[in-house]
């Protein structure tokens, strides 16, 4: 039975846990949150005191966090990686962090015979759980080749993409996708519903079109419930990875207008309290926006 280690679990951390879990791999997990924890030993994990601990007792470790404060020191912290570091330890990050902040990861755990995957995924946390994300990993080969079996019990497609910060770049390219298209679905229900349509018809019907998307599919049913928890993405969560994105593209001259012009929104919808629910509570906002009175 392999052993993994996983830093991290919140939605997504859980979400791979599980999986290894119910793939035959022990998995050995850490988070800041006693919660986390006590929830990971009832599904048959094993809780670890410290990042350090998970790297001693484990051969690969997964990191999924919410913050570069966190990664650093997750990383470099009195009890983090790089003190339970030993020879053969790869650690795979999976969170959306600026490449630097990887690099910096990278460097510091090579320093101790560490090899280091970039590999952040595509999807959902509801698609996390039934693991139907796509893994996005680059660095070495041979490391990523030994790692499939984990790839494999998490998401449904990994792509090795080559040279290690590659796979960042390309989620950078899907989560600006994402975020214009969360705004662009909520601004096309709340407009059919103010005009007098019905939230089903709106989705059953653009679904069957050209203007639809997989993100009009998955957060379309929540903005026809109006409801948006539990949270498959965090609202919130967009506007740190909206900054990663146009940081990254404004380092290379690129003009992201869709992407600037979505950040606003997104600012807007976390002061309303809406940060904790899901993307799609965009259409919440609007709609207060608009007056459409959906409680009415």
């Amino acid at each position: 039975m392999q052993r993994v280690g996983i830093v991290g679990l919140g939605i997504m951390g859980t979400a791979f846990s599980s999986n290894l879990l119910q793939n035959g791999f022990e998995v050995v997990g850490y988070d800041v949150d006693g919660d986390r924890m006590d929830e990971l030993e009832a599904v048959g994990g094993i809780p670890a005191a410290s990042p350090a601990d998970v790297a001693a007792q484990c051969d690969t470790v997964i990191t999924a966090l919410p913050s570069v404060a966190a990664l650093e020191e997750v990383v470099a912290g009195a009890d983090g990686l790089i003190a339970g570091a030993h020879s053969g330890l790869t650690v795979i990050e999976m969170s959306t962090f600026p490449l630097d902040a990887k690099e910096g990861a990278r460097t510091a755990l090579e320093n101790k015979q560490t090899v280091v995957i970039d590999a952040p995924v595509s999807g959902t946390g509801l698609q996390a759980a039934v693991a139907e994300v796509v893994i996005y990993a680059s660095g070495d080969p041979a490391v990523i080749e030994n790692a499939m079996p984990i790839f494999s019990a998490i998401g449904k497609h990994t792509f090795d993409l080559g040279e290690f910060g590659n796979g960042s770049i390309m989620k950078f390219l899907a989560n600006l996708l994402v975020s214009v298209h969360n705004l662009a679905t909520a601004e096309a229900f709340v407009l059919g519903m103010k005009a007098g349509l019905e939230p089903q018809q709106i989705l059953d019907v653009l679904s069957a079109g050209v203007g639809s998307s997989r993100i009009f599919e998955i957060r379309g049913p929540m903005m026809v419930a109006d409801s948006y928890e539990p949270a498959a993405a965090r609202l919130k969560m967009f506007i740190k990875d909206v900054g990663v994105i146009g940081d990254f593209a404004r380092s290379l001259g690129v003009p992201t207008p869709l992407l600037d012009a979505s950040l606003p929104l997104y600012e807007q919808a976390v002061a309303a309290g809406l940060g904790e629910q899901d993307a799609a509570a965009l259409a919440a906002l609007l709609g207060e926006q608009a007056g459409l009175g959906r409680d009415s």
